[in-house]
């Protein structure tokens, strides 16, 4: 399927002008900004949080895998059972939902309401970015989708930069509630704008439960989700131990490991820019370039770990595999047919479930004694594995061009 086949020509107003496409696209990115400072900013503010409702940091590590199990859960219910919904409605509806689900979390009275709250709390995320990304493609030409759907993800990238210290800040000097506080007034500042700059328009023709549910019945749609699933796991594999291993093998100070992860937040946000650049020249070729690249930079990440200054390149390079993310909301555009914002959404459960494999693997493979580095194995195992996933997914494609009849002279 091309991407002008997408079902989003007729909402494609090519005519907006570039001013307000600005101005929509940065309103899209904030919603971004508050979900990556509020999905990522809970692991910094843990000692406080589980202090502050008197609980042990194991215990409150519960908090943060209820809020991806929220995610999986939100992201596919959401997009299915809001079919009826515009696109600028239900983007409001969700980052309103996202305010108030924050702001309970910022007033949780106990340990078992912090739980429900965070649930309630990844509901929006998934089916957010989804529909986000539908909507930032609809604004540009089809050979510009990548990159409108990577300026969006640049909100989530740039919170791993800006938001998570400023939250963690907040946090040591006001209260771990101030950093709930705060994402509960991004979002709504998200609603506001998406209702002012977003255009207006009517729900999908024809657009039904039923409908979206048809993306389950494409294998592109599978396996595409299964690159992510798997591909990604790589990069989490790492990320969730870089700073047990900075300080118990680099033999850096605790005062180095958030430089370092605002450089790997600083190659996140390059690699987003530059994968989508790609992507829209060449689709499938950059997502297999990722792969590779992903696994080259993960399998470098036990021989550097050694310096301070060779990690921090390294780091840098396992961020920028990161822009995998919108060449895959790209690609699932062109394989969903009419079933566009569940499979969107479902990209973002994809990559919740790598955020889950990756971290078990990696601990497993600490646990059996491998040492802190032999996260970086696992992880280029995971983005070779989704790399395999990849060429099935290509001799899928060309098997499936090459079954359908030729055209009626």
């Amino acid at each position: 399927m091309t991407p002008a086949s997408t079902g989003d020509a007729a909402m494609r107003p090519l005519a907006e002008p570039v001013r307000r496409t600005g101005l929509i696209l940065f309103a899209l990115a904030l919603g971004g900004f508050a979900i990556g400072t509020a999905e990522f900013a809970v692991m910094s503010l843990l000692p406080y949080f589980s202090a502050g409702l008197g609980i042990d940091e194991p215990t409150a590590g519960h908090v943060i895998s209820i809020y991806a199990a929220g995610v999986v859960v939100g992201a596919p219910i959401i997009a299915v059972l809001a079919t009826k919904l515009s696109r600028r409605t239900l983007l409001i509806a969700l980052m309103a939902s996202f305010a108030i689900a924050n702001g309970l979390s910022a007033l949780a009275p106990s340990y078992g309401w912090m739980l429900l709250f965070r649930f309630l709390s990844g509901l929006p995320h998934g089916a957010y970015f989804g529909v986000a990304a539908l909507v930032a493609a609809s604004l540009v030409p089809a050979n510009q989708r990548a990159q409108s759907v990577a300026r969006v993800m640049l909100g989530l990238t740039v919170a791993t930069i800006l938001g998570v210290p400023f939250a963690n800040l907040l946090g040591q000097t006001l209260g771990w509630r101030w950093g709930f506080g705060t994402v509960a007034v991004l979002a709504l500042a998200t609603a506001i704008m998406v209702a002012a700059f977003a255009p207006k328009d009517a729900p999908q023709p024809g657009a039904s439960p039923l409908r979206e549910l048809g993306a389950l019945r494409s294998r592109q749609v599978w396996l595409t989700l299964a690159i992510g699933a798997v591909g990604f796991g790589g990069l989490f594999a790492v990320y969730t131990y870089v700073a047990s291993t900075l300080i118990e093998v680099t033999g850096a100070s605790p005062a180095t490991v958030p430089v370092v992860l605002a450089i790997f937040g600083l190659g996140l946000t390059a690699g987003t820019l530059v994968a989508a650049w790609a992507a829209d020249r060449a689709l499938m070729p950059a997502i297999g370039a990722i792969l590779l690249w992903s696994a080259a930079s993960l399998a470098l990440f036990p021989l550097a770990a050694g310096s301070i200054w060779a990690v921090s390149v390294v780091i840098f390079m396992i961020g920028c595999g990161g822009g995998l993310g919108a060449a895959l909301q790209t690609r699932l555009m062109d394989v969903a047919g009419e079933a566009q914002t569940l499979a969107a959404a479902l990209n973002h459960s994809a990559f919740n479930t790598a955020n889950a494999l990756g971290p078990w693997l990696g601990g497993m493979a600490i646990a059996a004694g491998h040492g802190w580095t032999s996260t970086g194995w696992v992880g280029a195992g995971l983005a070779l594995s989704g790399f395999a996933i990849f060429l099935v997914t290509l001799w899928d494609a060309r098997t499936s061009e090459q079954a359908m009849p030729a055209p009626a002279e």
